[in-house]
């Protein structure tokens, strides 16, 4: 089956959720790292999941991608099984995960988005070098297109990064920490590309924890402590209430108020209702 129609059969359908997590629970040695969450993103949105550290914010990018075997729950894309819609979903990785020193250009590493249309038996050809070019030129990096990775700079990483997921020509995007370690320039640059994909009907959820940034660079967000404390359009959620719950009292930032002296409130439980029990 052709590219374009595997696309066609899995387009997403109307209403449905771009990512619906129901029940879903992680745990590492028999500790939950998330318990029992639940989590619909509507299609077409710039959503971030935002919690401390520890709160299973990577750990839920990659059970939704299958690289983390869940406890219970499930995880459905635009209402199939991520394992049916893959090719609708692309990943970009914590920049730090990534072996920088491997010995490969900035246009392979990009053409590398392609693999996953072209199979087992096909290798890339002059279409998909064209494909990986325009997508560096979107990400401002096409000069850069023969350089050593290695020899890029943290901010010219992730551009390279996030040229290779824009060459997959997916619905879904999954990012964690895009914005991590790299300067003003290449966050707005980065910015930008992302309003873009959801000006084209794409739906993208970002892994962020700069709480200032979100009322501008986002339109959703999941605030995730373990379980979901809350979640939905930023003007909604992204309250200092919803904030005290998520950080346990310690919150730098508060959405449409002044901040606390010291940026510490009064403790709240750090994870409210009920306890979170051990799994076997």
């Amino acid at each position: 089956m052709s590219e374009a129609a595997v696309r066609a059969v899995h387009e997403p359908s109307p209403g449905v959720p771009a990512l619906e997590v129901n029940d879903l629970t992680v745990a590492y040695h028999e500790r939950p790292v998330l318990w029992d969450l639940d989590l619909a993103v509507p299609a077409g949105v710039l959503a971030a999941i935002v919690g401390p550290n520890g709160a299973g914010k990577t750990t839920l990018i990659k059970a939704v991608l299958g690289l983390l075997k869940p406890a219970a729950g499930s995880v459905l894309i635009h209402g199939r099984p991520y394992e049916e819609q893959r090719r609708l979903v692309a990943y970009v990785p914590q920049r730090g995960s990534v072996d920088w020193d491997f010995p490969t250009s900035v246009l392979d590493v990009v053409t590398m988005g392609r693999y996953g249309a072209l199979g087992w038996f096909r290798r890339p050809g002059r279409r998909e070098r064209e494909q990986a070019l325009a997508a560096l030129a979107q990400v401002g990096m096409v000069d850069f297109a023969h350089r050593q990775i290695s020899q890029l700079s943290g901010g010219q990483q992730q551009r390279v990064f996030l040229a290779r997921a824009l060459v997959q020509e997916a619905r879904v995007y999954l990012m964690d920490e895009p914005f991590q370690g790299v300067d003003a320039k290449t966050e707005r640059a980065i910015v930008t590309v992302l309003q873009a994909l959801r000006a084209a009907g794409d739906t993208v959820v970002v892994v962020h924890h700069a709480l200032q940034t979100v009322p501008e660079y986002f339109d959703w967000v999941t605030l995730l402590n373990v379980r979901c404390i809350a979640a939905g359009p930023v003007g909604d959620v992204f309250t200092d209430a919803n904030l005290r719950l998520t950080y346990g009292g310690q919150v730098p930032f508060f959405a449409g108020a002044a901040p606390v002296a010291g940026g510490v409130v009064p403790a709240e439980p750090k994870h409210p209702g009920r306890p979170v029990p051990a799994v076997s």
